[in-house]
């Protein structure tokens, strides 16, 4: 069995624009289907790098997307890949989780994007892609990515 070593690669960016800039262009390692876990505190940027993601992936306008954190997920169908956001904050046990219904989510055109997933083992196993989003200044965010 073939062991990849996974590729780091870590951008700067100084304004919420350029935020949703790279997650365009980050749209285009994910094609379907892919888990991501997105990492970072609140106010990170999590949701405006997604605003982006979502762009990349012709899924939704920028305006579009919303934090799912009260609703807990958000879909998003584009031309060749849904996307669902998911956030886990407010989601504390294996049955809360299993109510959700993500594994009836994951399929060939699906692009998850999970914020919070590190709370649960399972993601940490199953995740293709890890984007976390560190808090430098106001404006100013480290993005790291892991694939």
């Amino acid at each position: 069995m073939e062991t990849r070593v996974p590729t780091t690669r870590e951008f700067i960016t100084q304004s919420p624009d350029e935020t949703i800039a790279l997650g365009r262009t980050l749209a285009s390692l994910l094609t379907p289907p892919k888990i991501v876990l997105l990492r970072g505190d609140l106010g990170a940027g999590k949701t405006t790098l997604v605003k982006g993601i979502a762009e990349g992936l012709r899924a939704a306008s920028e305006e579009d997307v919303t934090s799912p954190t009260f609703t807990l997920v958000h879909e998003y169908r584009g031309p060749d890949a849904t996307l669902y956001h998911i956030d886990l904050y407010r989601v504390d046990t294996p049955r809360q989780l299993e109510t959700l219904g993500i594994d009836d989510l994951i399929g060939e055109k699906s692009v998850l994007l999970i914020e919070w997933g590190e709370k649960f083992a399972r993601f940490e196993r199953e995740r293709d892609v890890e984007i976390a989003l560190e808090r430098i200044g106001e404006n100013e965010r480290k993005i790291r990515v892991r694939y």
